[in-house]
């Protein structure tokens, strides 16, 4: 499944938040066996047509998790099985009311929606635990750790002509001496405005991994060169356009510089990152602020000096 780009804070919240509720649906199935097997009175709620709604994996699910997980691949699946489950613990439970045997085909029915509910939320889990363990700790990008493996995994849907995918490099325009005018706390201020900017900008699939200093890489799966240019064109109007405070001093824009080129299927994927980065230096050759599209005449070129 993909990840879509979460802020660093609302990545924690959803991790933690995600262990509470299953802890809690947890406390909820082991009670449901209890009134099961011991003939209790069952709680009220659980006999509702909404009981997905009112337990408290559900007000988990659409509250918290789908304001920050709504957009991941997975989440519908976990609210599917989750309304599934309590459908057959409304019918189980109602079996055990009127004194009658309970149905083996809605007990294993019920046992199916838990384990396909356990395993989505395991899954999705696992997904927020990595995520965070790579993640740049200033900016909530992704960080280096991992992204060569992430851009081979993307290599093979290349290589199989499933999708085609372009990579981009950018790089803030004259970041020193908005370090050297503002001071290192404003510089991080800016980095981190910058890449919660594009995460909001891209789309779920797409990844952003901070590269180095005040340089960023953007993969942008199931995307030609054509439409590429266009995403990083309108990312990069939309970086420039913000507004950046210091205190004591007026408010200022930072701009970027871009390159692209083609996740290519026949070479190392540190060529392609490579073509980038020429593309890169490019634009800052042609006075930076712009988006530069890879050639080959720009193999003579050197790799830009940020």
């Amino acid at each position: 499944m993909v990840l879509p780009n979460i802020p660093l804070p609302r990545l924690r919240t959803a991790l933690s938040s995600l262990e509470q509720a299953n802890y809690n649906h947890e406390q909820w199935t082991e009670a449901l066996y209890s009134t099961l097997v011991c003939r209790l009175t069952p709680d009220e709620r659980d006999l509702m047509v909404d009981a997905h709604h009112r337990c408290r994996f559900g007000q988990w699910y659409y509250e918290v998790g789908n304001e920050i997980l709504g957009r991941h691949p997975g989440f519908e699946t976990i609210g599917i099985e989750h309304e599934r489950m309590h459908q057959c613990a409304r019918a189980l439970l109602q079996s055990s009311i009127d004194g009658e045997p309970i149905q083996i085909q809605t007990y294993e029915h019920f046992v199916t929606a838990r384990k396909r509910l356990l395993l989505e939320t395991t899954t999705l889990r696992q997904e927020l635990a990595d995520a965070l363990h790579n993640l740049d700790p200033l900016t909530g990008a992704g960080s280096r750790v991992g992204m060569l493996t992430k851009l081979r995994e993307q290599q093979e849907f290349v290589k199989r002509e499933v999708q085609t995918c372009v990579i981009a490099m950018l790089d803030l325009d004259h970041f020193k001496t908005v370090n050297d005018k503002y001071g290192h706390l404003v510089g991080d201020k800016v980095l981190i405005d910058v890449a919660r900017c594009a995460m909001a900008q891209l789309r779920p699939y797409d990844k952003i991994f901070r590269y180095g200093g005040e340089e960023f890489l953007l993969s942008l799966p199931d995307t030609d060169l054509v439409e590429g240019r266009k995403i990083i064109e309108r990312l990069r109007e939309t970086i420039g356009s913000l507004t950046h405070e210091a205190s004591g001093g007026a408010p200022f824009h930072v701009t970027v510089s871009c390159g692209l080129a083609l996740l290519a299927p026949d070479v190392p994927v540190e060529q392609s990152i490579e073509r980038a980065d020429r593309a890169l230096y490019a634009a800052k050759e042609m006075g930076r602020n712009r988006a530069v599209v890879w050639d080959r005449s720009m193999e003579v070129l050197p790799r830009h000096p940020g």
